[in-house]
């Protein structure tokens, strides 16, 4: 979330138009989502064999909230606690760890980073004159 709430703040810091920094944003959150998703799927292949090696549990109280929020809303209910809660790389790592498929990742991580850049940039734009003075 520190990153994705950065780009908009630094955005605006910079004097760079609304739109560009929009635009920024969501295109620095979509180039990880699309190198993370890209690789997750041998990372996840690695990540069970090490787990199966050391008998690790598969389920914490973390990992457990998480598949209750997936089964209760899906990708998007993940897709959109992704920039504010999860980070880009956290979002991507799960969505993959618990099998969807990758134009279904990019898919919701692409609108969940334009709603939420959006968001953020606006915020930035309105209130970005209190962190001046």
């Amino acid at each position: 979330m520190v990153k994705f709430l950065g780009g908009p703040l630094a955005g605006v810091s910079m004097g760079l138009p609304f739109g560009l920094t929009l635009l920024l944003t969501v295109a620095g959150m979509m180039t990880t989502v699309f190198i993370i998703s890209g690789v997750g799927r041998v990372w996840v292949r690695h990540r069970q064999q090490q787990r199966r090696l050391r008998r690790v549990p598969i389920f914490s109280s973390r990992s457990r909230n998480i598949i209750k929020v997936f089964r209760r809303f899906g990708m998007g209910g993940i897709a959109f606690l992704t920039p504010v809660l999860l980070s880009p790389i956290g979002g991507t790592v799960i969505a993959t760890l618990l099998g969807v498929p990758r134009g279904r990742i990019l898919l919701h991580m692409l609108w969940s980073a334009v709603f939420w850049g959006g968001v953020l940039t606006l915020a930035s734009v309105r209130f970005g004159h209190l962190i001046h003075h």
